[in-house]
């Protein structure tokens, strides 16, 4: 009969596709876990992994073997989270996963304060991209995840924190800076700094404002993630870009008056945590989303205040 144990050491395989990683992370040593494995192969009467690749990859029937081990481990955990949550404990390891564009400009606000709330959780963050999100949150090895939608993606559940406005950051002598009224297509120039792809952010600005086939006109060439790097050259060099509302919140007074708001629409981002429907912490997942949604101005909680730029 196969094991929870065996299972979760073809699980453990098929996240790290290397066996000496897979069984350091079980805690166990490569000839067990790889004895086990064979034992598993033995009974099913098939092979789970092409052992001649490196990586190690899984074979067709392999996989899913594997999906369905991966059912069955969620569902065997769930039964301890249901016992805590009865006994109204809430403990152990909580992994998040938060985008680069929200990270720096949310956490500060509620990860602390969420942390003090309920010290029996360990809170770990991950700031990586919305592409590298869905991927640990199928392998389970991110809990739920912090960034923009909607996905489209049927494989996990949306839950919306907030919306925030997409806003121009500028030079203080561009030329925009003193216009009263701005509309979208005003910023459809070669002077706008973008992030580099595979962020959701610069899809948001490309479809917003029409910019496919725009030529740059800028000094050099950035490719990079982080907006305040983006904001730091444009305050030396010139241009602008655009920022979303909580990065615009933190600035000083002086940075605040380089910032400028459309006239003919106000764009807004949904800002969503995101998990899979076998995810058994539910109480855990209502409390933090309780704590970010208090750690933001109330404002921004409101849909209807403006138009949600999709990305995808």
């Amino acid at each position: 009969m196969i094991s929870l144990i065996q299972m979760q050491y073809v699980v453990a395989v098929d996240t790290y596709r290397h066996f000496a990683t897979a069984a350091e992370k079980c805690f166990v040593s490569q000839p067990t876990l790889s004895m086990q494995l064979k034992k598993m192969e033995d009974e099913l009467g098939i092979v789970l992994f092409d052992r001649s690749r490196q990586p190690v990859v899984p074979t067709e029937a392999g996989r899913s073997v594997i999906a369905q081990s991966r059912l069955v481990l969620q569902e065997a955990d769930k039964i301890s989270r249901f016992a805590q949550e009865a006994k109204d404990e809430i403990s152990g390891e909580f992994r998040l996963g938060v985008i680069p564009t929200i990270a720096p400009f949310l956490l500060p606000l509620f990860a602390g304060d969420f942390k003090r709330r309920f010290p029996q959780i360990q809170l770990k963050v991950q700031e990586v991209v919305t592409e590298q999100i869905e991927e640990l949150l199928q392998k389970d090895l991110l809990d739920a995840g912090i960034l923009v939608t909607p996905l489209n993606n049927q494989n996990v559940i949306e839950q919306p924190l907030y919306y925030e406005e997409m806003m121009i950051y500028l030079n203080s002598q561009h030329p925009l800076v003193a216009k009263p009224v701005i509309k979208v297509n005003d910023i459809a120039t070669p002077d706008i700094w973008l992030l580099s792809d595979g962020h959701c952010f610069r899809h948001q600005v490309i479809n917003l404002c029409e910019l496919q086939d725009l030529e740059s006109d800028l000094p050099f060439d950035f490719e990079g993630g982080s907006l305040d790097t983006i904001m730091k050259i444009i305050d030396r060099e010139g241009g602008f870009t655009l920022i979303p509302e909580l990065a615009g919140l933190e600035l000083g007074s002086d940075e605040q008056k380089k910032i400028r708001t459309f006239s003919n629409i106000v764009p807004l981002r949904e800002v969503s945590l995101v998990y899979t429907r076998r995810f058994a912490k539910a109480k855990l997942i209502t409390m933090l989303a309780q704590s970010v949604q208090k750690s933001i101005p109330d404002s921004m909680l409101e849909k209807e205040r403006g138009t949600i730029v999709e990305w995808r």
